[in-house]
């Protein structure tokens, strides 16, 4: 099965509360984008948004440009019903982040909350960042959170990489500057604790 078509049925098998990785609200992500001050009018890239609220939580603080992009156009279609009317107020892209043409210095902050973890395959990470170093502006922010050194090896039947901020960090290079990182200790659904780890960055080249 192909990416697109797994992650399809993810969506389509389980409710968004139902899926490991679901927050009723992304607290970390939205305090590290209110931290950026950006204006209303600042682009900003959730990266495997899928059925995410954090594009609810952007619109309800008035952030004008904001784009979903995920793989699944199930968890897409899922995220406009919920969004009602307001989806028309959001860009909406379906496609694999390590291959997908975005605009080259598109947007002022770009967040991942599990999607780099995936990449197992080198030439995949090397494509993702490449696509970061491209879309992000010079002096745009970016936060990469992924399964931190002690969390799962594996999500949703795929296995995963495990990372310190400082490797997240030592991938990107020098174009990014860290301004911070943490753990997060985020419960599932079903009540396991997952580790976290959220790496912030700025483009300064």
């Amino acid at each position: 099965m192909d990416g697109q078509g797994h992650w399809d049925k993810v969506y389509t098998g389980r409710s968004p509360e139902q899926v490991s990785w679901y927050r009723p609200h992304l607290e970390r992500s939205l305090a590290l984008i209110e931290s950026a001050q950006l204006p209303l009018d600042a682009a900003i890239i959730d990266v495997g948004g899928g059925t995410s609220t954090l594009v609810d939580d952007l619109l309800d603080r008035g952030h004008e440009h904001v784009t979903v992009l995920d793989i699944s156009a199930r968890a897409i279609e899922n995220a406009q019903s919920r969004l009602g009317p307001r989806a028309s107020q959001v860009t909406w892209l379906v496609g694999d982040i390590t291959t997908i043409d975005l605009p080259i210095g598109g947007y002022d902050f770009w967040h991942d909350r599990a999607v780099f973890h995936f990449l197992r395959e080198e030439a995949a990470r090397t494509r993702y960042i490449e696509s970061a170093r491209r879309s992000l502006k010079l002096g745009g922010h970016i936060v990469v959170a992924t399964f931190g050194l002690q969390g799962p090896d594996k999500c949703s039947g795929l296995e995963v990489m495990r990372y310190s901020a400082e490797q997240i960090h030592g991938h990107f290079g020098q174009p990014f500057e860290k301004l911070s990182s943490f753990v997060e200790m985020h419960q599932t659904p079903s009540g396991a604790e997952q580790e976290f780890v959220y790496c912030y960055c700025k483009r300064t080249e």
